[in-house]
């Protein structure tokens, strides 16, 4: 099957696979950055509450805002 799909992109077997190795790491990659935002997005106030403190901030205040009222950029 490679053989017949490379011969029809008029490039070599080794070619073929190489792009389908590369798609497959591009595709696995995005996923796992989604699976990250997902995770991080579900446990946000996990992390607030954790670093917020570390970091001098109050846990229950808006995201991004420092002590001064002023939005981070």
């Amino acid at each position: 099957m490679a053989r017949e799909r490379a011969l029809q992109r008029g490039v070599s077997v080794n070619r073929y696979i190489e792009e389908l190795v590369r798609q497959d790491a591009g595709e696995v990659g995005h996923k796992f950055v989604e699976a990250a935002a997902d995770f991080m997005k579900q446990y946000q106030s996990v992390f607030d509450e954790e670093f917020g403190r570390e970091l001098g901030r109050d846990p229950g205040r808006e995201p991004g805002r420092e002590l001064g009222g002023e939005a981070r950029p």
